[in-house]
């Protein structure tokens, strides 16, 4: 069987990121599964996201224009359901990007929103075709 199993995502302030993703997981559908004292899993789609912080970071803050990871992109369900994780989303840590052509900076059939947190990272949240 073919797919991802999990991603691990580094963090800098697991408070922050509890807050943030925390919230964002929580309204794709995501469940927690564990949470320790520097991180937390979640769980969707038979894979799982781990947020966790480490006494080996390099740096503070993510650089998606950087090499690595640019995104994560998220399945949100119908087009509503993206729209009310926009709407909601700057309450709760994130802040839109190409807001000005919401919903279809992707193209005209694709039906997504993007978001990046305090720490820079971005997360694009599509809706099923």
């Amino acid at each position: 069987m073919s797919g991802f199993h999990h991603v691990e995502v580094w963090v800098a302030d697991i408070a922050e990121a509890r807050r943030e993703w925390g919230w964002l997981l929580d309204a794709l559908g995501f469940t927690r599964t564990s949470s320790w004292h520097e991180g937390e899993s979640w769980e969707a789609g038979g894979a799982y996201l781990t947020l966790t912080t480490s006494p080996n970071l390099s740096g503070t803050t993510h650089d998606r224009r950087a090499p690595g990871v640019n995104h994560l992109a998220f399945r949100a369900g119908a087009p509503d359901d993206v729209d009310a994780i926009m709407s909601a989303a700057a309450e709760h840590g994130w802040r839109p990007l190409y807001h000005e052509r919401y919903p279809h900076a992707g193209g005209p059939d694709h039906y997504a929103g993007w978001l990046e947190n305090a720490a820079g990272f971005k997360a694009e949240i599509v809706a099923s075709p």
